[in-house]
This record gives C-alpha cells, sequence and structure tokens, in this order.
C-alpha cells in the first residue's frame, strides 16, 4: 500500500495537471503511427533517409520487417562520462541486427562538462544547455523515420535535456543507456581537504592539481553523487533505462551485455503487442517516484529544477511545495559523498538501487503500478541485480541484497540517517528557495548572521584572501538568476566558505544562483525565486541586514522591519560582463525569456 503522503500529493499533481496532460497526451495519440514510420514517407524521403546505410539496413527499412532505432547521442573525449560512448553507435548497430532491427545515428546533442566550466564564463551557458540539448534531440528524431529512440547521455544537463526531448516525440517507446562510473580513485573527502588546503594557501597548484587528477582520472562520470549520478538514479527509478545499469563501471563485460540487452528491450517494446512509449513510462506516478529517489538519496539540488522542467514536457504540473511535502514523510537512506565519505562505486557495491528500491517499496514510499522500459511488469525487477550469464555473453538478474553491505553509506527505512529527505524547502520575506541539507550537522540547520551583500564570486573570493570575512555571516550573493546570467553554479564559493566554517565560523549562503549537485557542506539558500533581477526581495537586502535561515522551520527571512524593507529601492546590476564572450552573446533571447527558477528556469514551458 503506498504511503497516504505520497498518495495525497500524487493526486493532487494529477488534479492540477489534468488539463495540460490530456493535451499533451492528445498530442503523442496524434503523432503515434499505425505500422511502420518508413511507410509514411515517399520515395524521396526514404532514399535520403537509407542512402548510406548498409545493404542488409536498407532492405529492412525499406520493407518496414523490423523496427528502425535512432540513436541520440552527446558523445564527445573531452568528457570522461561521455567518451565511452565513441564505441557505442556501431555495437548499437550490431546488437540491432542479431535482434532483427536497424538502427541509425539520428544526430548528436552538445555536453558540456561543467567541472571544466565552474567559476569559468561558459558556465553561464550550462543551464540554458539543457534547453537546447532538448532542441538537438528534437531535430534528430524530426526525420521521422524510426519506430524507437536510444539515448546516449549522463551528466548534468544533458539528461534532462533528453528527456525533454523525448517527450516531444512521447510516441517513440525510448530507452536510456548509460555508460557508467570511473573506478574509484582519490577519495572525494582526501580531495575535498587538498581543495581547502589550496583555497587557504596552504599547498600550490601544483599540489591541487595532482589531487584532482588523481580522483578525475579515467573515462566514466565522476564518482562523488553529484547531478551526473543523481540523473543515472533518476533515470532507472523512474523506469527509463534497465534494472542495475546504471552504476556498472566502463569497458567491462557486464556493461556490454547490458547495452546488448537494452537494444534487445527496446525492440521488444516497439512490437504493437507491447509498445510503450515514453509518453506511458512518464507520468505522474512515476515523477513521484523521481522526487522520493532524489529525497532518500541526497541528491543534486539542480534536479529541483529539472524535474519540473522535465515534467512539464509531459504535461505535468509539479511544484517545490510537492517536494517539500514528500519530504516530510520520506527519510534519509544514503550517505555518499558529499554527503559523506563512500564514492558512487561503494554506493554499489552496499546495495546500490536495488537495496533502495527494495527499502522505498516495502515502506510503501513508491508507486509499484507503472510502466517502464521493461513493460507493465511495474518496480519490483528494478530490485534485481544484472550479472552476466553462465556463457559471459547476456545478463541474468538475480534478487537484490536484502540487507545493507554497509550501513554507513546505505540504510534500511528502519533506521535512516535522516527520518526526513535531504532537500527542503525554504520560504519567507525573502520569497522561496532551496537548501540540501543531507550533508549538514545539527549545528548548521539554523544560522542568524549579518548579511555580506555580493554580486560576484570572485568579490567573496577576494574578501576573504583580504581577511575580511573573519566573522559569522550570510553571503547574499545575487543577479545570478536565469535572466541575469544563466543561473550558472557558485561552486568556486565551497572551498572558501567552508575553510570559514571549519574555523568556527557560522556561514551560508543565499543566492538566486545555484549550487554544484557536489554541495552540500555549507548551508546554501539557493535558487531564490523571484531573482534579483526580476525584483525580488534579495535585490532589497543591504550590508549588516540580519538574515535568519532556519532548515528546521523552513524559513528563509530577513529581519528588517516590514515596511521599511519594502519602501527600500531595488539594487541594480551592470551585467554587461555577462553579455558578450564565450559565446555568451547568443545566448541573449534565452535569457529574455526564461522562466523563473521555481517553474524549471526554461524557455520552453
Amino acid at each position: 500500500m503506498v504511503h497516504s503522503k505520497v498518495q495525497a500529493v500524487t493526486e493532487r499533481i494529477i488534479r492540477r495537471s489534468e488539463e495540460s496532460r490530456a493535451e499533451y497526451l492528445a498530442q503523442v495519440d496524434r503523432a503515434h503511427l499505425e505500422g511502420p514510420a518508413s511507410a509514411q514517407l515517399s520515395c524521396g524521403n526514404l532514399a535520403h533517409a537509407i542512402a548510406a546505410a548498409p545493404q542488409r539496413d536498407k532492405q529492412l527499412i525499406a520493407s518496414g520487417r523490423g523496427p528502425n532505432l535512432g540513436i541520440v547521442t552527446a558523445y564527445n573525449d573531452m568528457l570522461s562520462a561521455h567518451q565511452p560512448y565513441g564505441t557505442y553507435p556501431a555495437r548499437l548497430k550490431e546488437a540491432a541486427a542479431r535482434h532483427g532491427a536497424s538502427a541509425q545515428v539520428a544526430g548528436g546533442v552538445p555536453a558540456m562538462c561543467d567541472g571544466v566550466t565552474q567559476g569559468r564564463a561558459g558556465m553561464e551557458l550550462g543551464l540554458f544547455s539543457r534547453d537546447v540539448i532538448a532542441m538537438s534531440s528534437a531535430v534528430a528524431l524530426s526525420h521521422d523515420i524510426f519506430e524507437g529512440a536510444m539515448f546516449l547521455g549522463i551528466c548534468d544537463k544533458i539528461v534532462p535535456g533528453m528527456v525533454i526531448g523525448a517527450l516531444a516525440f512521447g510516441h517513440l517507446p525510448s530507452i536510456f543507456v548509460p555508460a557508467g562510473p570511473m573506478p574509484t580513485g582519490l577519495s572525494n573527502a582526501e580531495k575535498g581537504r587538498v581543495r581547502q588546503l589550496y583555497a587557504e594557501g596552504k599547498v600550490g597548484r601544483a599540489e591541487l592539481l595532482e589531487a584532482e587528477s588523481a580522483s578525475y582520472h579515467s573515462a566514466g562520470t565522476c564518482t562523488f553523487y553529484g547531478t551526473a549520478n543523481s540523473n543515472q538514479m533518476l533515470v532507472e527509478i523512474m523506469g527509463l533505462q534497465l534494472p542495475g545499469s546504471s552504476f556498472v563501471n566502463p569497458g567491462t563485460g557486464l556493461r556490454d551485455a547490458l547495452n546488448e540487452a537494452a537494444v534487445a528491450q527496446l525492440v521488444t517494446i516497439t512490437e504493437p503487442s507491447q509498445h510503450t512509449p515514453i509518453a506511458k513510462i512518464l507520468t505522474e506516478k512515476a515523477f513521484v517516484n523521481g522526487i522520493v529517489g532524489l529525497l532518500a538519496t541526497g541528491g543534486s539540488t539542480n534536479h529541483t529544477l529539472h524535474l519540473v522542467a522535465m515534467a512539464r514536457a509531459a504535461g505535468i504540473q509539479l511544484t517545490w511545495q510537492d517536494m517539500a511535502d514528500l519530504s516530510e514523510v520520506v527519510p534519509l537512506l544514503c550517505h555518499v559523498y558529499p554527503n559523506g565519505t563512500a564514492d558512487i562505486n561503494h554506493f554499489a557495491a552496499a546495495g546500490g538501487m536495488q537495496f533502495l528500491i527494495r527499502e522505498l517499496l516495502s515502506a510503501g514510499l513508491l508507486h509499484h503500478d507503472v510502466h517502464t522500459v521493461l513493460g507493465e511488469s511495474g518496480l519490483k525487477p528494478y530490485c534485481c541485480d544484472p550479472f552476466l550469464n553462465d556463457a559471459g555473453d547476456g545478463v541474468v538478474w538475480r534478487p537484490g541484497p536484502e540487507e545493507s553491505g554497509d550501513t554507513s553509506v546505505i540504510r534500511p527505512v528502519s533506521n535512516p540517517f535522516s527520518h526526513h529527505g535531504g532537500l527542503q524547502l525554504l520560504k519567507g520575506n525573502l520569497g522561496r528557495s532551496v537548501i540540501k541539507v543531507s550533508a549538514l550537522e545539527a549545528g548548521q540547520l539554523k544560522i542568524r548572521a549579518p548579511a555580506i551583500v555580493l554580486h560576484s564570486q570572485d568579490e567573496l573570493l577576494a574578501r576573504f584572501q583580504a581577511g575580511e570575512l573573519e566573522r559569522d555571516f550570510v553571503a547574499v550573493v545575487r543577479f545570478q538568476g536565469p535572466r541575469a546570467n544563466g543561473m550558472p553554479e557558485l561552486h568556486k564559493l565551497t572551498p572558501t566558505l567552508g575553510v570559514l566554517q571549519d574555523r568556527g565560523f557560522k556561514v551560508a549562503l543565499v543566492t538566486d544562483g545555484r549550487m554544484s549537485g557536489a554541495s552540500g557542506k555549507v548551508p546554501a539558500a539557493i535558487h531564490i525565486s523571484p531573482e534579483a533581477v526580476e525584483g525580488g526581495a534579495i535585490a532589497r537586502v543591504r550590508n549588516g541586514d540580519l538574515i535568519e535561515l532556519d532548515c528546521e522551520a523552513g524559513v528563509l527571512r530577513v529581519l528588517v522591519d516590514e515596511e521599511v524593507f519594502a519602501a527600500r529601492k531595488i539594487a541594480q546590476c551592470d551585467l554587461s560582463e555577462s553579455a558578450r564572450g564565450m559565446g555568451r552573446e547568443l545566448f541573449a533571447n534565452m535569457r529574455a525569456i526564461a522562466s523563473g527558477a521555481e517553474t524549471g528556469a526554461s524557455i520552453l514551458y
């Protein structure tokens, strides 16, 4: 039986979304084709589409005897998580042939690495790259010659963008094919220690680079539990990829076998008798399951934006309040860096997604009765672990662990790290914001301190280096929202604020910008809405104003007389530095029309 609060929130979302969801499903129905897609094309259209295909595929596509699968890839070999995708298309095509299908690379999408652009001008393109990826996915599939689609993407904005693009083709059966995390290198805790030493000037750049390179050392996803690995958790718990496929390392036999199994399963769900389009998978219940997974794992705050935007692409209206209400009953079951010392490989070895889903299902915190890429079987198959078969050339699934292999990493519902989820909603006279609490100590959940108002990360770093921040304070970093400068992540602040916190000062961050999925050590009220450039209350804060941040009560406010505060002029900021250079001029129209953080910070919906 589903928990009463989970059921109530789900029903509320269904009621709120009734009209928009019906419109979306009607669009999906209109797009659904009876018979092979190739039959709808003229001979000229078809000839263009198959001109470069192998002879076998030409005959198969032209005859419509087997499904033609479109591959949308985010491959590039600068981004470690996506480097393995370079070899995928050829192998996926071979697998498709073995299963009576054909496959074509429909198109590519951009894939930028936030780890490279942190603190740089390019980061101001990061969030909008999600919507560019959505549109690029749509362009790839617009040739309308596919009966199914495979999406090769892992990292931050890439998976959400691909999901949005896939939902524009909601009539197509679709499956996500991950590449997996890199093996464990230097521990994330040690990497963080060296970063803080560098911020204090106690080690040099050579030592810092050595530590960073020992942590980020090979192909595969970064091993901390940031947005990339939160993406993988989400698409698995929402049923868009095969059970247990998220955290299998690249270059292994099991990884290759799972990729072949993904092709086979996609072929299966393109069959008329088992037709399972992505619109049937991503329902209100599936999105609630995704939120529950995010809360239970202490996942990335970026998904308070992405989940809202993804849901809107499916005609579903999610709100931060939905997430906050679910957080009241969803326990925090995982401690993976930055919420602990373990990395994602340790999480997988200790029980991983199989144990997590088993526990959440047993507590009634997930909807079992959903469609997945396995069809109508619900979420119970996702409690199973994939293994190579005896011949070593295929996958078998066996029941996953019933007990945690390491309770310092993942725990049962009966003994959680916290009885509340890892994300919280804050409200008050500064607006609405979200905060990641899964990595905070009890003494960091409440802070009351004077504001230091800043308009950039570099301002704070300069004041720290000048010795001006040896005190309690709340850094108010504003004009960092979607319309101001594209809402970059402010991860550059974390080491410095962490140093001050470790020195015994009470510090916090309040911003209309974002923080990385790897953040969490320092209290950070982020995504404040409305943003400063839109006249939000954060633009009225002045140096010295007392700020109260209370995670337990869900309060964020400035302790200034109400009339005095309302009468203040709204601060202005020269944003010309963010208007040009590093491609930012190309995104001016996107900044001008972007929605607020609470509605997904999107230009699309």
